[in-house]
This record gives C-alpha cells, structure tokens and sequence, in this order.
C-alpha cells in the first residue's frame, strides 16, 4: 500500500504522542450474538458501540434490555442470546488450561496490562491487570478488550447477569446509606466533591457438586444425676459417649465465589445473595458502557480457598444431623466430590470509592437487588461530642435522683 492510500493520522488529545497510522475499522462477525451493534477494531482487538443514528456511544440501559444512546434517545434492541448458562467439568476445564498455556508459551498472551489506541480520538487508553471494558479518558468512548477475553490463556466467560439497578436507584441507595451513618464525618458525606462512583462487573465463579462423604465419630446422649449431700445435693447432666460411623450425600447448587482481588472481600459477599437463576449467556453487549474485570483467581483456585470450605461446613452439618444424639462429634472426613462443574459469571456491582484521610473507603451496591455494604470512617470531633452528651445527660440523673431523695 502506497502512502497516498493509507488513511491520515488520528487526531490526537493534547500531550499525547502521535500513534501510527490504523487501517478503517472492520466489521466482524461476533460469535456471541447476531447482528451484533458493535464496531470491530481489528488492529487493537478492541469493540466499542457506536450509535447508529448520531454516532455517540450506546450504553446498556439497565432493566430496559437495550442499547441506550443518551445523545439522542435512541434505543438499539439487544441480539444477546437468552437461555441457561451452561457449566463445564471443572478437572477437565483446567486441565484443558493448563495445555494451552504450555502451548502458548512463546506466542501467547504475554500480559494482562495492555495499552490501546481509542479509534474514535486517538488517544491512548490503559487496560491494567483483569479490566476488560473501560472508557476512553480524553473522549469516554466505552471499549472493550476482545484479546483478553478471547485468550487461550484465560477461561472464557460463560455468563452475566445483567445490571437492573440504573444510575439514579444506585445514587439513591449511596445517599440513603451514607446519610444513616451517623458517626460519619461530614466530609465523607459530601463524597460526590472527591469520590468516584461507577458500574463495574466484578468476576464470579460459581460450583455444581454432589459429594459422598465418610466419616467417623461419636454420638453423645445426655442423661442426669443426683449427687452431693444434704444442702450440696443437686442434679448434673452428663453425656454418655457412643462411636459412630457413617456415609452421607450431599447436593450443592451455585455455591458462588468473588475472583477478584484488590476488593473488600467481606463486604463483597456481604452482597450475597445474588438471582443466579436469571443470568444469560454471555454476551458484550451487556457490559456495553460499564467496566467489566475477568478473574484474578481462577476456578481452582477460588474452589480451593473459598468454594470448597462452604460446601465443607454444609457437609459437617449433614454429619452432625446424620449422627444424631445431643451432641457429636466428628473425628475423620473423607469426601469424594463427584460431578463438580462450574462457570464464569459477570456479576453487577455498583462501586464508590473514597479516599478520606489518605486511606481509601469502598461501598459496593448489588446492582440487581440494590443491597449496599461497605465502610466508612468515624469522626473523632463527632464521637467525641457523643461521649460528652452522655456524661451530661448522666450527671443530670444523678443530680435530680439526689436532689430528690
């Protein structure tokens, strides 16, 4: 190709280098939906959602099962596939991984952090560790990265559940949440001058199992006695031993597990629970217009420091029902775990981070049913007053109990 036929250069943000020249934009076909609104940048292995009819960007509109432009008001039906999510063997599925990681080992995916060219301004734009759906900084073009999620490398998403909860239901909820802490200092409370508040889809995994598990251990029966004598007479219960053997079976159901890392672990589950049943077929239309992270554990991992310990202490009060008697207890556990199976969810998160006092505060929303957790920080200047009201408010008691006796 000649230099009087390649395209001119992007035009540049202020402060950026020139990026070289890019070929037109292509479209592709997407294997996740048909007839797909999406704009394909082959060279950057990126999508992004251009509105058809003023060219602006086309967000999911949350609960309304459409592309929204807010330019124009144009509504772009969705052409996601619905069904059950499927779920796959999860020995199998790493195994499988792991092979076409030591395939890819000299040509594969050299890193999660990547940086693109935006194709509607030019500009750069990072993608650092598991984001795969991001805006543009200079013209907030939503993007999102196809080669991550594409990787041989990587296990593939197999569902999402869309957001429900739109932007003014979410706001609502952070309002009325943050005006019901009361030992909040004040500055927090005026998060909206230096906090950040936007939709995420955060990483799931979640596990199908049926487990056989033997044990051993005892059954205990209490029974009474009298003892002592005279005013030291009275009755003591006792428990009279018995060991026991046995097998159990149970069934789990999505039993689920947070994959990302860098998160308040505890309030994120905090958010449970979630209506998995309603989760479709992964589709990047979805997550048009909101960021979007995969895993940063896998489902291995995640099985074996989270996942496993859940359905463990379901499996011990399977035991304990299964020995009976008033008390038992469990000295051996062997379980079998037959048919586990899992799948990769995109769940719906409304996150607000607030750096306050140098330390940073996140208060997550569920973006479906509008459950919010998170933390905040106490005001000294506030408890403090608190302790004060209530030293008063004694020693006035005292005073009057005095006064009137």
């Amino acid at each position: 190709m000649t230099d009087e036929q390649l395209p001119p250069p992007l035009p540049q943000p202020v402060n950026l280098p020139q990026p070289p020249p890019l070929p037109q934009p292509a479209r592709l076909p997407d294997p996740g939906a048909l007839q797909d609104p999406a704009q394909f940048q082959v060279s950057e292995e990126t999508r992004t959602y251009p509105c058809p009819q003023c060219g602006a960007n086309l967000f999911y509109d949350p609960g309304h099962n459409q592309l929204l432009c807010r330019a124009c008001g144009h509504g772009e039906p969705l052409t996601a596939p619905h069904g059950a999510v499927g779920k796959r063997d999860l020995q199998q599925a790493m195994h499988q991984l792991a092979q076409r990681i030591a395939a890819n080992e000299h040509g594969g995916l050299k890193s999660l952090s990547r940086e693109v060219v935006c194709q509607n301004c030019g500009g750069t734009t990072s993608f650092e560790g598991t984001l795969t759906a991001t805006k543009c900084p200079y013209c907030a073009t939503p993007i999102q990265r196809n080669d991550l999620q594409q990787a041989p490398e990587r296990l593939p998403i197999d569902g999402v559940l869309p957001f429900q909860l739109d932007q003014d239901a979410a706001h609502a909820k952070i309002v009325e949440w943050i005006n019901s802490r009361w030992f909040a200092p004040r500055e927090f409370k005026t998060y909206r001058e230096f906090g950040s508040f936007t939709s995420i889809y955060l990483s799931y995994f979640t596990y199908d199992a049926q487990t056989v598990t033997d044990y051993a251990g005892q059954r205990g029966e209490h029974y009474t006695v009298v003892v002592g004598d005279g005013d030291n007479r009275h009755t003591e219960t006792r428990t009279r031993w018995w060991p026991t053997s046995g097998r159990v079976n149970n069934t789990f159901h999505d039993v689920i597990e947070p994959a990302n890392t860098g998160l308040d672990h505890k309030k994120v589950v905090e958010l449970e629970p979630w209506p998995i049943q309603a989760a479709q077929p992964y589709s990047p239309q979805y997550v048009a217009g909101h960021l979007s992270r995969t895993y940063d554990e896998d489902a291995q991992q995640r099985f074996e420091r989270g996942a496993r310990g859940q359905m463990d202490e379901q499996i011990r009060t399977t035991i304990r029902r299964d020995i009976g008697g008033d008390e038992q207890q469990i000295h051996q556990v062997r379980t079998s775990f037959n048919a586990l199976t899992f799948a990769q969810l995109l769940l719906p998160v409304w996150l607000m981070t607030v750096t306050f006092e140098g330390r940073p505060f996140q208060v997550f929303i569920n973006g479906v049913t509008g459950e919010v957790q998170g933390r905040r920080p106490w005001s000294k200047v506030k408890i403090a007053a608190a302790v004060i009201a209530a030293i008063i408010i004694v020693a006035i008691v005292l005073l009057v109990v005095r006064l009137t006796r």
